[in-house]
Parts: C-alpha cells; structure tokens; sequence
C-alpha cells in the first residue's frame, strides 16, 4: 500500500501535550474518516499526521479575549484589509450580494458587520463564523509572516521531514495545510509524490496568501511542484475559504480541479472531505480499494 501524509488546517494547535501523542491520536482519527469514505478498514489506510501547528505558535501568548474580531485587529492590523479582500473573493464565487466592501483603500463596513452579512447570507451562526475568520486569517498571518520568518521555515520543514521519513507517495493536505505543503515540496525537490490532494485551498486567495506564495506566483500564474505527478484540488460548493474558484485559473498546471456538494457551509472541516466520495475515488486507485 501506498503511504499517505495528512496535513491539517488552522485550529489544530494542542499546547500541553507530546507531540508523538499528538501525531499518532490524530493519525489514528484521519485514518478512520479517510477508511470510512473508502469503506474500508483502517488497517487498511497507512496515514501519518503531520503536524506543523506548534512552530506557528512557539512563543506566542495565549488568547485572553473572547472577543477574536477585536483581538486580530489589535494583533495583526494589516489582517483587517485581507478578511475584507477574501469576503470580496467569496462574494464573486458564491454571488452573496455583499455590499461594497472597500472604497478608497478603506474599508467601507466595520469587520464585524461584514463578517456577520457573510454569515447571514449563508445562513450561518454569527459567533461561530466571527470566530472562524479570526482564527483563520491570525494562523494564515503567523505563518505567511515574511518568507524567511523561522517558524514558517520550520512549519515547512515539518512537513517534508514527515513526507520523506514515511516515504509517502500521496499528500493529502487541508486548508492552511496546502499553503504549507505546496511550499515544501517546492524547498525539496527530492521528494517524489506520486498524488497531491488538496482540500479547501486558499491557495489562490489574493493578497493574504497567493501574493505571499514561496516561489512567488510568475505573472499573476501560481508555480507546481515538479516533484508532484498528479495534483487534484477538491472544494465544497460552500467552502468558504476555498476562494476564489476554480483554482486551476491561477494554477493552470492542476491536474484535476473539482467542486462537489460534500457538506455545504460545515465551516470547512477536514472531516466531511476525508469522507466523502470524492476523495474515495482519487485516492482510492492508489491503496487498491477502488469501489
């Protein structure tokens, strides 16, 4: 069977405990969803849990706030215009019928109203859809810092590392993941992926993440890793951080770019995904399960 690395989003941080208890609780529960969507056993889904989240928050303080709008906006201030940037992205992807959100280099609505008319198109909870974006874009700025910032170096490193110890030839990768994954595989060309899954990318999202991109996009078009043989994206039609769509407008090289009603407006989560039949079906050829 072919060996498989998971690499998680933003919200998997776990301060206080081991990291090989981290590493191998969580590769058990990935495995499970991923052999649940495959209608297998989990025995049967050699997965391995790459875990990044740590380095991000190596010497950072803990939260005191309840309220994650305000905080982000005090910590990371240049963050306020790229929310503003992506609910514009959403607004063009999912037709919202936002109201104008920039005029003149300012933002033309208070973050929390904006965030609360996302939230209410999409008939989502307010609190909880506050509280994503905040922990979204803050862990998104914690690792797009700068290019040579250490803990984006070591986040990367992380990940190659768990790549070539496990010498595994599918990279499943979700959200933040597939930042992290994509600028890995590119600072080692030595790795040999034979099936890189990216899931719920914001990877072509402008400015905060497809502008920051290590190697820098070449005329407006993002660069594949030459080590990766196949590369298929798959998006939740209601995915909200998986904007703009289709992907493959500003990575053309992408093999396969799907979209597919998976568990519309589920905040995002790598759960549904890794079950659902869409994975089963590209994954699947390359662990001899196909259904």
């Amino acid at each position: 069977m072919t060996a498989i690395v998971a690499v998680h989003g933003v919200g998997h941080y776990a301060p206080g405990f081991p990291l090989t208890d981290i590493v191998n609780a969580r590769s058990a529960t990935w495995a499970k969803e991923l052999a649940d969507g495959l209608g297998v056993a989990p025995s049967q889904v050699p997965l391995t849990y790459a875990y990044y989240a740590h380095h991000l928050h190596r010497n950072k303080p803990a939260s005191q706030s309840e309220d994650d709008l305000e905080q982000l906006e005090h910590e990371h201030p240049e963050v306020v215009h790229e929310i503003a940037r992506w609910a514009e992205s959403l607004d063009v992807s999912l037709k919202l019928g936002l109201p104008s959100v920039t005029a003149q280099g300012r933002l033309a609505v208070p973050l929390r109203q904006l965030v609360s008319f996302v939230a209410e198109r999409l008939s989502l909870d307010g609190r909880l859809t506050q509280a994503f974006v905040a922990l979204f874009f803050r862990e998104v700025a914690m690792y797009l810092k700068c290019h040579d910032d250490p803990a984006r170096i070591s986040a990367r490193e992380e990940v190659a590392t768990t790549i070539a110890s496990t010498g595994a030839g599918v990279v499943i990768a979700h959200s933040l993941g597939t930042v992290v994954t994509y600028e890995a595989l590119h600072a080692h060309p030595e790795l040999d992926v034979k099936l890189l899954l990216t899931l719920g990318s914001p990877l072509a999202l402008p400015h905060s993440v497809f502008d920051q991109l290590s190697p820098a996009p070449d005329n407006g078009t993002g660069q594949r890793p030459a080590n990766v043989h196949r590369w298929v994206n798959l998006s939740d039609h209601g995915d909200i951080v998986a904007v703009p769509r289709p992907l493959k407008r500003r990575f053309p090289t992408l093999d396969l770019d799907l979209t597919d009603s998976i568990a519309p407006f589920d905040f995002h989560r790598a759960a549904p995904y890794l079950r659902s039949a869409a994975v089963a079906a590209v994954v699947g050829p390359f662990l001899g399960t196909e259904r």
